[in-house]
């Protein structure tokens, strides 16, 4: 029903992944496959309830309705079995806004805050830039595949106030098991460790596996947890930017509020509630179609690693369109493998040791995009490390 072959032209449109190339990567024509935004068109039921709302001559100061809550309600009990109440709901521009409010309203300088490297950056910055303490449990990789430390996390727990957490994880593709998320959950509750739940990827789940929400698992769970929610990655609307932090903790909730009045943000805008509605009431069929042709390019791309390059590996996706390629045996160090993507292979890729401690020798590849580009970056990859 929809085209993910289609090759969209997007330089010149103020794009973060294309504009910015000559300014990141030293080199304006790399094959950008870095910034997580898909290059599929934003889904045409959006792009139409935005179309319609912006035929209105007037866009002023905007409120989001009843309608807007419910349709998030409605998508987290039709998609995942997560039934929440619309009160739980507050608004941000964007998870990594919610991630730095949650640091600056929970936590004080000096306060240790785990997060669990190799991760998404953005949560080392949240921690440094808040002069909080930033405590490390690394993931443990055993066998190509990532699991938490637990008995690491048991001996730092009790120095943390707040753990961070990536799920499903990104960079490494984990789309965590219940009984994993249980587990960190009781070491957290047992130290009182409160649990920022980064869930933007959660829509993203390969066939065959399952996301749950950490705030669902249980009424205890959910009075320790924090979840970030965003139809920015699932329906490629990180422009427009509308995320959601859903807290059933009352007094949580109320004192992240209190931030988002302090800092006067909370209005959010038109466009992005409009897009955010339509997609949520609407996106089904388009994610799953959406889901399986990311399987069919995450396939290709092992396929071809695991027969042709003896020299790099692609850890197991579950979960994300992020894959993250391991370049280890190739004896290189990073900045060699880096500088041999973007001035032999004109590739332009997420540089592994940006997600912090485990990141070493390691890309991520951005594999939401037409299955064209997909080939053209496995023939670049082998005219270099073959």
């Amino acid at each position: 029903m929809f085209d993910f072959d289609k090759i969209i032209n997007r330089e010149y449109t103020a794009s973060v992944k294309y504009d910015l190339r000559q300014a990141y990567f030293g080199k304006a024509d790399v094959l950008p496959m870095w910034v997580a935004d898909m290059d599929f068109e934003t889904p045409e039921f959006i792009r139409n309830a935005v179309m319609e709302r912006a035929k209105h001559p007037v866009y002023g100061y905007s409120i989001r309705p009843d309608d807007y809550y419910q349709s998030i309600v409605g998508w987290l009990d039709r998609r995942i079995n997560w039934k929440i109440e619309k009160d739980w709901i507050l608004y941000s521009p964007g998870i990594v806004p919610a991630i730095n409010f949650t640091v600056q309203t929970f936590t004080e300088p000096g306060d240790g805050v785990i997060v669990q490297p190799p991760v998404y950056f953005p949560f080392f910055n949240a921690i440094k830039n808040n002069k909080r303490k930033q405590i490390l449990n690394p993931l443990i990789r055993k066998d190509g595949r990532y699991y938490f430390d637990f008995e690491d996390l048991e001996k730092k727990a009790g120095q943390a106030r707040l753990l961070l957490l990536s799920s499903p994880h990104n960079p490494v593709g984990r789309c965590w098991q219940k009984e994993e998320l249980e587990q960190l959950a009781a070491i957290c509750i047992k130290n009182n460790v409160l649990i920022l739940s980064d869930e933007i990827h959660g829509d993203l789940i390969l066939p065959g596996f399952k996301h749950t929400p950490m705030a669902s698992i249980s009424e205890e769970i959910a009075r320790h947890t924090i979840t970030c929610i965003a139809p920015s990655k699932t329906f490629n609307l990180a422009g427009l930017a509308t995320s959601s932090v859903i807290i059933s903790n009352k007094e949580l909730r109320e004192a992240f509020d209190r931030a988002l009045e302090r800092l006067h943000i909370s209005n959010g805008n038109i466009f992005g509630t409009v897009a955010s509605m339509a997609g949520y009431n609407n996106g089904d069929v388009w994610l799953e179609e959406l889901m399986q042709y990311i399987r069919n390019n995450f396939d290709y791309l092992k396929d071809a690693l695991d027969n042709d390059f003896e020299m790099l590996d692609v850890t197991p996706l579950e979960a994300t369109y992020l894959a993250w390629i391991d370049f280890r045996k190739t004896g290189l160090k990073d900045k060699e493998i880096k500088d041999k993507l973007i001035h032999e292979a004109g590739l332009g890729l997420s540089h592994g040791p940006l997600f912090g401690r485990g990141g070493e020798g390691f890309q991520r590849m951005n594999l939401a995009a037409p299955l064209s580009v997909i080939e053209e970056a496995v023939t670049r990859l082998g005219e270099v490390f073959h």
